[in-house]
């Protein structure tokens, strides 16, 4: 598929739905997680990231949970790229909703609206005791709250614990509803997220990727650079 192909589509629907991954979010200078050098192959720990990354390892080590988040996931200088300022555009026009796997905030840092963030946002951060909420920043000099001294731990979806009923319900809406659907910086082979797919069966869907993507004959792909796709795109 071609730049004018994909001008085309978007100028023509009114339904967009981006499903969004890490790889939208790497040229800001957040690694992903899945690649060769991403935070899971590339691990350092004596334990896989998944451990580090669970419920589990929240409630048995909580110390060692806060020092890995603290230096794998948070990167508070990143802000939005092109892709992120384009899609959401697209949403304040009221023409799109943005599905992401992303938990690193860039979405909201760009004013993105009608925005369903499937696993959560590391930005959101609450005391586990009390259930204030309190700033990322605070929670970065200390995972204790200071106000209640309870722990804190910011939202988002641990391995061993479920989804947010209500994202995935308004996800699932969002597909079938949608008249468009492009994928962005992921290889959908995360589940649930990838099985989004299976709720659209009309719209055309777009995958953008650096290299080609096996997601079944419905799925028209556009081998580029995601950056290049989004600064060229009229919105």
């Amino acid at each position: 598929m071609e730049i004018t192909e994909l001008q085309q589509l978007i100028d023509q629907a009114q339904k967009i739905v981006f499903l969004t991954g890490a790889g939208v979010s790497t040229a800001s200078g957040i690694p992903d997680y899945r690649s060769k050098n991403g935070l899971y192959t590339n691990s350092q720990q004596d334990k896989p990231a998944e451990y580090y990354l669970s419920h589990e390892c929240l409630v048995n080590e909580p110390e060692v949970f806060y020092e890995y988040l603290k230096t794998n996931l948070y990167y508070p200088d990143a802000k939005p790229n092109v892709i992120h300022e384009r899609q959401a555009e697209l949403t304040r026009q009221g023409k799109a909703t943005v599905i992401t796997q992303n938990i690193d905030g860039l979405y909201c840092q760009a004013q993105t609206e009608n925005l369903l963030e499937f696993h959560g946002n590391l930005t959101e951060v609450y005391c586990q005791k009390c259930g204030q909420s309190v700033s990322f920043d605070q929670y970065l000099n200390s995972r204790f709250h200071e106000t209640c001294g309870g722990e804190l731990r910011p939202n988002v979806v641990l391995y061993g614990e479920g989804l947010d009923e209500q994202v995935v319900a308004d996800s699932v809406a969002a597909m079938q509803a949608a008249d468009l659907v492009v994928i962005v910086g992921t290889s959908m082979r995360v589940y649930p997220f990838a099985g989004l797919l299976d709720f659209q069966r009309s719209a055309p869907v777009v995958a953008i990727n650096a290299e080609p993507l096996n997601l079944g004959s419905n799925v028209q792909m556009m081998v580029s650079d995601a950056v290049e796709v989004f600064n060229e795109l009229r919105v």
